[in-house]
């Protein structure tokens, strides 16, 4: 079955990325040549000065914008642990979790400390691990969901970590 549209890359960038430096080039060079009209009276030396500082800008300007929309992607509210947020939003409960971990507020409790303060959804990974579902982390590559494990030690919470499964 071939592609109804098909996306040429040249040097391994696709075509769409270009059309995008050309904008964005096209700008960045009416940009410079402004600010360099107040400042170089010589024409030669302000046209060659524009056309470098669109080269070098231009690129770095696009890896800028492109590194702003992952950084978009990947961000999410943390907030202190709430028991009643983490009973109602199942889906977010990863905003929750760094609290937990970071100051430690389940070290040291017994199983039924953490059943009474997480509830029992949990699943069990043998007699002293214990798996709570925390949803999915927004990402760029964001499709697994998350799981807080609690590693328990006669009876006791000595590990908590977040992992993705």
């Amino acid at each position: 079955m071939t592609p109804l549209l098909i996306i040429p890359e040249v040097f391994g960038v696709s075509i769409e990325v270009y059309f995008i430096l050309l904008i964005l080039g096209a700008t960045t060079y009416f940009f410079w040549r402004w600010l360099f009209k107040k400042f170089i009276s010589d024409d030669k030396s302000r046209k060659v000065a524009t056309l470098t500082a669109t080269i070098f800008s231009t690129p770095l300007i696009y890896i800028a914008i492109v590194m702003l929309w992952i950084m978009n992607m990947a961000y999410y509210p943390a907030a202190d642990f709430d028991k009643q947020k983490w009973q109602k939003d199942i889906e977010k409960r990863y905003e929750l979790t760094d609290d937990l971990i970071d100051n430690e507020v389940l070290i040291g409790k017994t199983m039924h400390q953490v059943q009474k303060l997480l509830g029992d959804d949990y699943q069990e990974s043998g007699k002293d691990r214990w798996s709570y579902y925390l949803g999915t982390k927004p990402g760029l590559f964001g499709m697994d969901p998350d799981y807080l494990d609690i590693d328990f030690k006669n009876g006791r919470v000595v590990h908590v970590a977040q992992h993705t499964s």
